[in-house]
């Protein structure tokens, strides 16, 4: 059957087609049914969705996705037949059902995800088989390295390459922007590549975005680092295990993180760029993804074997995250934090040891001694701020880049201690939600600056934390949220009273 094409300016995250009610009938189709589409010698698979009013009969509605691969216009006459369902359906049912997957069957579940062959609801299905059942080492390796195949593979001209993850959880987590610098200054190469924020304040990307370009090319990143040493970019521009990007999209409205796709998620970016050497961070805590140190150390050893599976050396960092590293949460704010440290400012001293901590692990995995000096003395010498500044003008940002230069939300307000004790508690997911409400991190210049951090002694009347803003009515709503979550908690060193029995009143 041919049918006129109509574009529709609507993305529905799937490769779509709108056909008429009558149409659909003629085709013996339903809703979620696959049509293959040809027009001058381009063909696509769409997901079918019905309507007798937004097309007519003998039109197809073509979305985002569909309309691009075809290059239609209105007008053109498309081709359209039944088509059956992808092979790797019945694939996500064997793994629903808790059975093992071979090489070939996790190879097409990939390209088929890769390709957009699958609706959201099927995709969806996959992510929460992986979530309820899990799979095994094999067939997490091979889940990796299927994910690797689908995308751009960079190879340098020599080596060894260095790289660093962190598993998130832990908000102000910006020591990339001083790690980076520190290995890069010593003469290793480092392409780091990075996420945006999908449910924290701001993700590195986000935060380098500030200052410079992320969206980089894969020549771009493989030049940049061959000539200057290290790189700040945007892995969602290099097209590195793209169906990556698709399966966090549904796992985001779940608000679930299947233990084998996330490490196949950070391995397979790894692996991608030709990573040698690599740490892993992971934070560790209440409000974290990872709670236990049991649950750390599984993590760990998962990581280190698949490293092995993969020609990658790993070794894991456990680290505290039951409260933001450093003081800045949100872009511009955590940018100033970290080029505070690079032009010498001596704290905050969580940001600086981690720092250095995970420097010393790559440099010693290198084969250096004493790899946490070796990192100071790059750090106070000034050489990483050089090293960064490099980076930053070779990534299309401002020569000689300062903190000064950065600017923060127009707007602020202090949030202060109603009571006089002690900081018992901080709800990093509670600190988060304020610094999104504040515009985080789409505005670059929104979040938070903590003020006191757990243990510290409060006085009635100080400031706990000060939220910065954009947007007036934004900074208004973000306080609104922080005084109902209360996200720092004061305690006083008596926790409660317990009096005698004989003095309890019946």
């Amino acid at each position: 059957m041919k049918l006129k094409a109509k574009y529709i300016d609507v993305d529905t995250g799937e490769v779509t087609a709108l056909l008429h009610d009558f149409d659909c009938a003629e085709l013996g189709l339903r809703e979620k049914d696959r049509v293959k589409l040809s027009l001058k010698g381009k063909v696509t698979v769409a997901i079918v969705t019905t309507s007798d009013t937004v097309v007519k009969k003998g039109q197809i509605g073509l979305m985002g996705t569909s309309q691009e691969i075809l290059e239609s216009k209105d007008g053109d006459l498309v081709e359209v037949t039944a088509a059956s369902k992808p092979e790797s359906v019945e694939f996500i049912k064997k793994k629903m059902n808790g059975q093992e997957l071979t090489t070939a069957e996790i190879t097409t579940i990939i390209a088929d995800i890769s390709s957009r062959a699958l609706s959201n609801i099927e995709l969806s299905a996959y992510v929460t088989s992986l979530y309820i059942n899990g799979m095994n080492m094999r067939e997490t390796a091979d889940l990796t390295k299927a994910m690797v195949a689908g995308g751009e593979i960079i190879n340098f001209s020599n080596g060894p390459i260095y790289d660093h993850h962190s598993i998130g959880g832990c908000p102000g987590n910006k020591i990339t922007l001083l790690v980076v610098p520190i290995m890069a200054a010593a003469g290793c190469k480092m392409p780091k590549t990075s996420s945006r924020a999908i449910s924290s304040a701001a993700g590195t990307s986000d935060i380098v975005e500030t200052f410079a370009n992320v969206a980089l090319t894969p020549t771009q990143l493989k030049e940049i680092t061959e000539r200057v040493g290290g790189v700040l970019a945007w892995g969602g521009s290099l097209n590195l295990a793209p169906a990556d990007d698709l399966i966090i999209k549904a796992e985001y409205p779940l608000g679930i993180d299947p233990h084998a796709q996330l490490l196949a998620s950070v391995m397979a970016k790894k692996k991608a760029v030709g990573a040698n050497y690599l740490v892993i961070d992971i934070p560790m805590g209440e409000g974290t993804k990872v709670k236990t140190m049991d649950e750390a150390k599984a993590y760990a050893r998962d990581f280190i074997q698949l490293g092995e599976e993969l020609d990658i050396r790993v070794e894991c960092a456990i680290t505290y995250g039951g409260q933001p590293l450093g003081r800045a949460i949100g872009p511009a704010l955590e940018s100033i934090e970290a080029l505070s440290i690079m032009e010498g400012a001596k704290g905050p001293n969580s940001v600086i040891e981690k720092t250095l901590s995970i420097c010393g692990m790559l440099f010693e995995m290198g084969g250096e001694y004493q790899g946490v000096e070796k990192a100071r003395q790059i750090l106070e010498s000034g050489k990483a701020l050089k090293k960064f500044q490099e980076i930053v003008e070779a990534q299309g940002g401002k020569p000689g880049l300062t903190s000064k230069d950065i600017k923060v939300g127009q707007y602020s307000v202090d949030v202060i201690a109603k009571q006089s004790g002690y900081v018992g508690q901080i709800m990093n997911k509670s600190l988060v939600r304020v610094a999104r409400t504040a515009g985080s991190p789409k505005d670059k210049g929104a979040g938070l600056v903590l003020n006191k951090k757990g243990g510290n002694k409060v006085d009635k009347g100080e400031t706990l934390f000060t939220i910065y803003s954009e947007h007036e009515w934004k900074l208004q709503e973000a306080l609104n949220l922080a005084i109902r979550l209360e996200p720092v908690k004061i305690q006083g060193m008596i926790l409660a009273r317990v009096p005698a029995f004989s003095r309890v009143a019946l």
